[in-house]
């Protein structure tokens, strides 16, 4: 069988056991906790948990994962062995609440021995089994033993030796510190070249490559309560995970599951041929399968094919996580997938020797393998490549110098960790891969220095971030309760009667805090509200909203503001102004759902900003907007402000919320969250406030577009009033403009291309008049030429507009004088000296040197200088002593 025949052969199996055959989920993950999707249950979660109803009872796919970076990281060992991957593809089966251990166990022995014709001999099975004096949880699962017993008996095996028992590390699983949970049954496969029962029960759970886990059978049946206990679940569930380029990989290496005397190789699998080929192509070498004994001094061969295998490993991994949106960036998820490519990009341009665009082209290979199961991955091609190559090319412009200075420093000995920040922050070489280059020379990194070195660059961050609003926000008591917010819908007659209940006195300001508020604290880019507030009679103003970590909102006032918690208010929000926040609100989410469109779906909120005057909005994409482009996504939002669309917020439960609608990651969901739907077509979590209908938008301008990181993009705009005054300004400009020109609207482009040509033709005969001049000069200092030491020397001041116009004027004395010339001329620009020298050959053959010369001169002005024996350059300040520096 070929790999895509074992991998449908799984899912026929399924199917004809009644299970529904279900796509991949993306590797963004819906749940906000987790870098990557990095197993197939991650999916059906939400089931599990009983937050919603499943829609099928049994259920199987493929799943793609990512297992780099956070609790679940195998990136340092990819390629150092040949079963570690990034990205793999887990098949699983699940029951929610149908069948359990019997069926699933019985089926995957089925599958196994009798579909795939694995030998029974092989196969080991483990099950739960606590130490008690480990305080493992629940009791020894007697009913799986014997389920397994009754099989292996069949098969006339003992199932004292192939049923291994297991303690809670291995054979008990839990999806936190509470909620389901329970016992797990492993089936391990014996690789060794004998199949002596004894010693592969030996090797079982040892991680030894040549007995290995291939099938994990888990079976939800308890629920992990606060007070360590453990209560029967009503609905008992299943889930299991196969790794499918590990059974690919044996099904290769022992060719069809017959012969089992070469080394195990998940890189056997033909899954990875085409990648493989496109490296031997690329390269000019081959790939021969030695796996290192160390990680250090690795002889030629095997350099190569740990390369190999890093470049098919990484270049799978990149490319399905920017088909789903991933894209290489500098935090969290995007940041690891920026270090899984750079990683890829070093090692092949290191050991392979390949350039600029390599890595983009093991896309395709890519696609050859695996776009049929995973189809977004032929439909964001251009897409993906376009990500690699900005990657490559921004990242190849450091790479050599980076390694220039790790070399420098791994020549003293070892890697200091200022050396190792410095590789980071200067040169983009995550920790880990100088880590790697080190250990390839058997060197250490000072990590700790490295962790210091960060830490300094954090704190310089917070120094430079505003922070006396940030303390007063986080000083309320953690118990206080949080402040009920009443502004979704009012109107500018509305006041909120509300009671003063707390005042809150920082070092700076003062903040008031009330039962209940209709001002928006600011939260999610959004900023806080101002207005007035009615207390005692007395009219308060209110200059800004923030939240404090407690949920209070806290409305700061003048410092001396002489009030008592206990009073009654009135409070009344800038109704005007509130407005025109949430026009440039709905706005942000509108050019959200345009972008989207127009470049894809990788397109993902990175951060934004929203005030009365302007929006701000940071989005993922790894190339810089075309005035098309830019045009397409302000012509489609404002179509959809003059639709005027209803905009609809809800209050839903997240784990309940449809698939279509996007959260982000790093934010913190609570049960409920706040769902922000314009029009039907844009649908986001959002707390924030918003106009009621598109229309009350009114016009969208985008102002500016630019690059704020590597694969992150910046859109500033401008909606309503703010917007009508930004075109109001720019065509203003353009009527001084045309009024300059005397020019039309229609024809100023041409008035001002036609202004932009004379100016070149006025510049061109003014340099040649300059140049006439120049040489009518030059003629004049080589008549002044001295003689000395059996040379000519030309020392003088001049005048001259710039440094390149005195390099110039060297040059040409220096030619007019001839053999034996040396030329030194100096010249005061804006009050500083600049200074030239030039030696001939004949000069330089007895012992002078513009360099020398240079050196010497500035030295005597108070500045700096050198160069080359024919030609050096410096400087001084001290303009008054010019001459007396030029005298013979």
């Amino acid at each position: 069988m070929t790999s895509a025949q074992i991998r449908q052969s799984f899912l026929d199996f399924f199917k004809s056991k009644q299970h529904a055959i279900v796509p991949s989920s993306s590797l963004m993950p819906t749940a906000p906790n987790l870098l990557f999707t990095n197993a197939g249950m991650n999916q059906f979660v939400p089931y599990f948990l009983g937050d919603q109803a499943a829609p099928w009872k049994r259920v199987a796919d493929t799943q793609k994962c990512i297992r780099a970076g956070g609790k679940h990281n195998d990136l340092e060992d990819v390629g150092f062995d040949t079963y570690h991957h990034t990205m793999f593809e887990m098949l699983g089966n699940w029951s929610f609440g149908d069948y359990f251990k019997k069926e699933s166990i019985q089926w995957g022995w089925e599958l196994l021995t009798k579909v795939w014709g694995i030998p029974p001999k092989r196969l080991f099975a483990t099950i739960y089994n606590p130490d008690k004096s480990k305080g493992d949880p629940a009791d020894r699962d007697e009913e799986a033993c014997a389920i397994w017993a009754e099989i292996f008996k069949k098969e006339g095996l003992d199932p004292a030796v192939h049923i291994v028992n297991g303690n809670k590390k291995d054979n008990f699983w839990m999806m936190g510190d509470t909620g389901p949970c329970g016992p797990c049954s492993e089936i391990h496969f014996n690789l060794l070249p004998s199949d002596d029962e004894a010693e592969g029960r030996k090797l079982v759970n040892s991680s030894s490559p040549r007995c290995i886990e291939i099938w994990n059978h888990v079976f939800i049946q308890f629920n992990a309560n606060a007070d360590g206990t453990f209560a029967p679940l009503a609905a008992k569930h299943v889930d299991t995970g196969m790794g499918f380029e590990r059974v690919a990989g044996i099904h290769a290496t022992t060719k069809g599951f017959k012969d089992f005397s070469a080394e195990p190789s998940n890189y056997n699998a033909d899954v990875f041929q085409p990648t493989f080929d496109k490296i031997a192509a690329l390269s000019g070498q081959a790939y021969t399968g030695t796996v290192p004994e160390t990680r250090s001094l690795l002889n030629k061969q095997e350099t190569l094919d740990v390369t190999f295998r890093v470049l098919a490993d990484h270049a799978r991994c990149v490319s399905c996580a920017i088909a789903d949106g991933i894209l290489p960036g500098n935090e969290g998820r995007n940041y690891v997938i920026r270090r899984i490519l750079r990683r890829g990009i070093m090692y092949g341009q290191k050991n392979l020797g390949l350039k600029t665009g390599d890595f983009s082209a093991l896309v395709a290979p890519v696609i050859e393998s695996l776009g049929d199961v995973f189809p977004e991955l032929k439909t964001q091609r251009v897409m993906v490549e376009k990500a690699i190559r900005a990657e490559e090319e921004s990242f190849g412009r450091t790479l050599d110098k980076g390694l220039q200075i790790f070399n420098k420093s791994a020549a003293a000995g070892s890697i200091t960790g200022a050396a190792a920040f410095e590789l980071y922050d200067t040169y983009g070489f995550p920790l880990d891969m100088t880590q790697l280059l080190a250990t390839e020379r058997g060197l250490s990194v000072d990590s700790a220095g490295f962790e210091t070195e960060m830490e300094k660059q954090r704190e310089r961050g917070r120094a430079a971030r505003k922070t006396d609003v940030i303390v007063a926000a986080t000083e309320g008591e953690a118990t206080a309760e949080a402040t009920k917010f009443t502004g979704y819908e009012i109107d500018a007659a509305h006041a909120t009667h509300a009671k003063l209940v707390d005042v809150v006195k920082t070092e700076k300001d003062t903040y008031l805090v009330f039962d209940q508020t209709p001002f928006y604290g600011e939260m999610g880019g959004q900023v806080g509200d101002t207005g007035h507030a009615l207390i005692n009679g007395a009219k308060v103003d209110i200059l800004d909203t923030v939240k404090d970590k407690s949920g209070r909102h806290l409305h700061k006032v003048a410092k001396d503001t002489p009030v008592a918690a206990g009073a009654a208010a009135a409070l009344q929000i800038d109704f005007n102004r509130r407005r025109a926040i949430n026009r440039h609100h709905s706005a942000a989410h509108l050019i959200h759902w345009a972008l989207r469109k127009v470049l894809g779906t990788h397109v993902r909120q990175f951060g934004t900003h929203k005030t009365p005057d302007r929006l701000r909005f940071d989005f993922t994409h790894f190339e810089q907007l075309t005035h098309a482009q830019l045009r397409e996504v302000e012509q489609m939002v404002n179509e959809k402000v003059i639709d005027n669309a209803k905009v609809v917020s809800a209050e839903i439960e997240y784990a309940k919320k449809p698939d279509d609608v996007l959260a982000f990651f790093g934010d913190k969901y609570g049960k409920f969250v706040r769902l922000v739907d314009i029009g039907g077509y844009s649908k986001e979590l959002c707390g924030g406030t918003h106009v009621t209908t598109t229309g009350e938008i009114g016009l969208i301008k985008i102002t500016a577009e630019m690059a704020i990181a590597a694969g992150t993009r910046r859109i500033e705009a401008a909606a309503g009033q703010a917007a009508l005054n930004f075109v109001v300004h720019e065509e203003e400009a353009l009527k001084a403009v045309n009024a300059r020109l005397g020019a039309g609207p229609h024809d100023v482009a041409a008035k001002l291309e036609s202004v932009l040509n004379h100016q070149k033709e006025l510049e061109k005969k003014l340099k040649a008049f300059e140049a006439k001049a120049s040489a009518g000069l030059a003629e004049e200092l080589s008549t002044t030429a001295v003689a000395k030491d059996g040379l000519k020397w030309v020392s003088a001041i001049v005048t001259a507009d710039n440094t390149d116009a005195l390099r110039s004027l060297g040059s040409q004395v220096l030619h007019k004088v001839g053999a034996g010339a040396v030329v030194q001329l100096g010249a005061v620009m804006d009050g500083k000296v600049s200074l030239v020298a030039y030696c001939s050959p004949e000069a330089i053959k007895v012992g002078q040197a513009a360099g020398k010369l240079i050196g010497a001169l500035a030295t005597k002005l108070g500045g700096k200088g050198g160069g080359k024996p024919d030609y050096a350059q410096g400087g001084g300040g001290d303009a008054s002593r010019l001459a007396d520096a030029l005298k013979l």
